[in-house]
């Protein structure tokens, strides 16, 4: 593919509080000025509310959890000179989860608001969450095929054998043309692993060695159409299931 444009600021889409700077803090790093959109990061209604993998990060309730979680994100991301912008969402262990088209039709409000080079969206892979936020990226991309459109391997779960994969199949089956993609000079490793740290709460439930692939080398690919048409995913909605699996997938 001919070379990426001169990127300067970024629009990095992030299912959850971490995401955007798990996968692509490198990236923001060395854009600074970039928006990171965080999808689930509403609050349940129920202030009792206590799932178990909030108990493991070490909050007493889910709404004490979320709020903990927006300091973090602000902290991490101030680290990258990066800024937040978080939608009302609720990820998939508050069983509460919204259809693509809500996410999608959210997604291109920010876009035509907020000013971007480049809109970075995650592959999808494994986490109920992760999927849903693509397949709306990817409503959003057809809406807007004029945008220049990224792809992030989804930190924590590319390594999983096969899945990277079969994405990839999926995006070619549905007319998108996935390709390595290099958008200039990484920023600071360092920097990356600053910000990390700020997510105290979920590294405490990764787990000292449960977190590694965070700091390992950044990938990106650029999702065009294969033909003339514009970007269109192949529908596939989470199941109930798959939905409510959020305690095992991030104890990954």
């Amino acid at each position: 593919m001919p070379a990426l444009p001169a990127l300067e600021h970024l629009l990095v889409v992030s299912p959850h509080l971490d995401d955007g700077v798990f996968s692509c803090g490198q990236l923001l790093a060395a854009h600074p000025g970039s928006t990171v959109l965080t999808v689930f990061a509403g609050a349940p209604a129920d202030e009792a509310l206590r799932t178990e993998w909030d108990q493991r990060c070490g909050f007493a309730n889910s709404c004490e959890a979320v709020a903990a979680r927006h300091q973090e994100d602000r902290e991490a991301l101030a680290v990258l000179g990066a800024r937040p912008v978080w939608l009302s969402f609720l990820d998939s262990q508050y069983l509460a989860t919204p259809d693509p088209e809500e996410i999608a039709s959210a997604l291109l409000a920010c876009l035509d608001a907020l000013p971007c080079d480049a809109v970075v969206v995650p592959m999808g892979l494994f986490h109920s969450d992760h999927t849903l936020v693509h397949e709306a990226c990817m409503a959003a991309a057809q809406a807007r095929p004029e945008r220049l459109w990224l792809a992030y391997e989804d930190a924590l779960y590319r390594r999983m054998p096969g899945l990277l994969q079969q994405r990839l199949l999926a995006l070619a089956k549905a007319g998108i043309c996935a390709t390595p993609a290099f958008p200039g000079v990484p920023g600071a490793l360092a920097d990356k692993q600053r910000a990390v740290m700020a997510y105290a709460s979920q590294l405490r439930a990764f787990g000292p060695h449960g977190y590694a692939d965070v700091l390992a080398e950044e990938h990106y690919w650029h999702l065009a159409p294969s033909d003339a048409r514009s970007i269109r995913p192949r529908p596939q909605r989470a199941t109930a299931s798959t939905a409510r699996a959020r305690v095992a997938d991030r104890a990954l």
